[in-house]
């Protein structure tokens, strides 16, 4: 079973609100998923993006394998942590 993390749509029209979640690369976008791991809300200024560390390096150790969008926010993520632990020394 090729398992892979990806969003998962939820929310009302117009306010889209994205689940990030571990699911079978069989399974459709918004459809029986695994284990969901973590969030994420595009509409606030500060861009709200949670996400499980452990589960999601747990799933990447079992082989599972980070759609380009997931990839993309855990980046832009570490860069925003990395420009405000940078700002405080």
């Amino acid at each position: 079973m090729a398992v892979q993390i990806r969003m998962k749509r939820v929310g009302a029209i117009n306010r889209s609100q994205w689940r990030i979640v571990v699911a079978d690369v069989k399974m459709p976008r918004d459809g029986r998923f695994i284990e969901e791991i973590g969030s994420y809300d595009p509409l606030p200024l500060d861009e709200k993006f949670k996400i499980n560390k452990d589960r999601l390096e747990y799933w990447l150790g079992q082989g599972a394998r980070l759609s380009p969008s997931v990839k993309s926010l855990i980046k832009r993520a570490a860069k925003k942590t990395k420009k405000l632990t940078g700002a405080k020394s």
